[in-house]
């Protein structure tokens, strides 16, 4: 497991020492799947009451609105 551990750091330290710097592209971060959203108040509370008739919590109404309208722009 050690020599895994270490082929891989090296991976990661070959790919931004090498293809990020010579490129002069930053390198790739994760995304942690959070996203911070302000509404406005009666916003949230249309939200609340349109995910709740579907029986969808809050993030999975959003989660679904936001998946439709990438599709439809692709």
């Amino acid at each position: 497991m050690d020599e895994i551990e270490r082929a891989f750091r090296e991976s990661v330290d070959d790919y931004l020492a090498w293809w990020c710097e010579e490129e002069g592209a930053p390198p790739e971060k994760p995304y942690s799947g959070r996203v911070n959203l302000r509404l406005p108040p009666e916003m949230h509370r249309e939200l609340a009451i349109k995910a709740k008739n579907l029986k969808l919590s809050i993030n999975g109404f959003v989660e679904k609105a936001i998946a439709d309208k990438i599709a439809a722009v692709r």
